[in-house]
């Protein structure tokens, strides 16, 4: 008898083997069997589910790097575009307005490439950040400063309002000061003009409104790749909030997105065991 109960499930083997998704089956009322049964039942349906997760996370990688190859293409042809209409052209004016424009998209490609290669170390299970106490403010204000020239060109300026301008953190001073620059390239880039950053007992939060139609999804804002905009915005690798998420993960802190009608907040939320306010 036990034979035959085993013989039943070997040839029901060999059909899901072939492809088949069968669900095995007994005429047994033996607890050994039954056991064998639905373990084997298990195995197979977390074999299914592994292959589908497999091929759905193909699926979205083939998505990614086609929409990643399209942002990298773009600048690149522009340049290329530029830098043969400078070649044409005898006006010495336009010649310069022509090399400026490769400038710019060559630095947009270096600015995508640069978080490409950021993105492989985040992901990497060796990559270790050196935490300190560091006083956010200044730094904050560093990063202000260097992208003065983005804030001119977008006609706007940043607000600063902190609760306690001695405000520390636990955290890898690189890595913030990525987080920060980050963010603020966010809200120029993707924003309706103007930024907030206000600090209140542990969390620093990045606001700004944003332009009309196709609004982020906050539950989705992190994730590798994301845009809101179909049209792709230029400049922009679709990786940058992702960074920033994996760094606070990896200073012990938390990102969070949250869409009030047309103002975006992200917040920083750093660990309170190690936020303080250090006056002396």
């Amino acid at each position: 008898r036990n034979r035959d109960e085993l013989y039943s499930l070997y040839r029901q083997l060999e059909e899901v083997a072939d492809g088949s998704h069968i669900e095995l089956t007994v005429n047994s009322r033996r607890k050994s069997v039954l056991a064998l049964c639905r373990m084997l039942n298990h195995v197979l349906s977390v074999r299914d589910r592994d292959r589908l997760q497999y091929e759905q996370s193909q699926r979205q990688l083939q998505r990614d790097i086609t929409g990643l190859a399209h942002d990298i293409r773009t600048p690149l042809t522009g340049a290329f575009g530029y830098v043969q209409m400078a070649h044409a052209c005898d006006d010495a004016g336009k010649r310069s307005r022509y090399l400026c424009a490769v400038e710019t998209r060559l630095s947009e490609l270096e600015d995508m490439l640069e978080e490409m290669f950021l993105y492989t170390k985040v992901t990497s299970e060796d990559y270790e950040l050196s935490l300190e106490e560091i006083q956010a403010l200044p730094l904050l204000g560093e990063c202000c400063l260097s992208l003065y020239a983005k804030f001119q060109e977008a006609g706007t300026a940043p607000v600063v309002r902190f609760e306690s301008e001695s405000f520390r953190v636990m955290a890898d001073e690189e890595a913030l000061r990525r987080v920060f620059l980050n963010l603020i390239t966010n809200a120029l880039i993707h924003g309706a003009g103007g930024i907030s950053i206000v600090q209140t007992g542990n969390r620093i939060a990045f606001e700004n409104p944003i332009p009309d139609g196709n609004p982020p999804n906050p539950e989705q804002l992190f994730d590798r790749f994301y845009k809101s905009d179909p049209a792709r915005r230029k400049g922009s690798s679709g990786l940058g909030l992702f960074i920033v998420r994996e760094l606070m993960r990896k200073m012990g802190g938390e990102a969070q997105a949250s869409l009030d009608g047309q103002l975006l907040r992200i917040t920083l939320c750093f660990s309170e065991e190690f936020t303080g306010d250090f006056r002396g």
